[in-house]
């Protein structure tokens, strides 16, 4: 497992104050005000990733706590994140598509099923494409993604 969430490129690393538990990996809302997992499933978001708390010693898998100062990195196109996938989600393609699942993992996108050719297909909110095969059907796992 990475010891990092920030895997390649670079991120603007903010801090706010958590709202709620995150987990680092977790896609977060509210900066700059209190920081908290995302909530909408498949709803538009930032890449804003929760950050392990490496200032202060701080591993992948030490929460942040509500209250706690949260490190978070706003990512740029292309850069590589180890995420959390969300529970019950098997992901068997490199390059799959990911949104929020609405507890700050990720889900697969799964496009709007329409018979007719004229309709437009919402795609703003891919947040990040699988750039390996994971299944997590029985618990959530991390999963390295490239953001959209």
């Amino acid at each position: 497992m990475s010891q990092t969430i920030s895997l390649k490129g670079e991120a603007v690393r903010k801090e706010a104050v958590a709202g709620g538990a995150i987990t680092p990996g977790m896609l977060v809302q509210g900066y700059p005000g209190a920081v908290v997992v995302h909530a909408v499933a498949a709803g538009n978001a930032r890449a804003h990733f929760a950050l392990e708390n490496d200032l202060i010693g701080g591993a992948v898998a030490d929460d942040y706590a509500s209250g706690d100062t949260v490190q978070i990195g706003a990512f740029a196109p292309g850069a590589e994140v180890f995420a959390i996938l969300a529970s019950g989600q098997n992901v068997t393609a490199v390059g799959t598509a990911l949104v929020s699942a609405g507890n700050g993992r990720l889900q697969a996108f799964v496009p709007l099923n329409t018979s007719a050719s004229d309709v437009t297909i919402p795609t703003d909110n891919i947040v990040a494409y699988a750039l390996e095969a994971v299944n997590a059907t029985s618990a959530a796992a991390r999963i390295k993604v490239e953001v959209a």
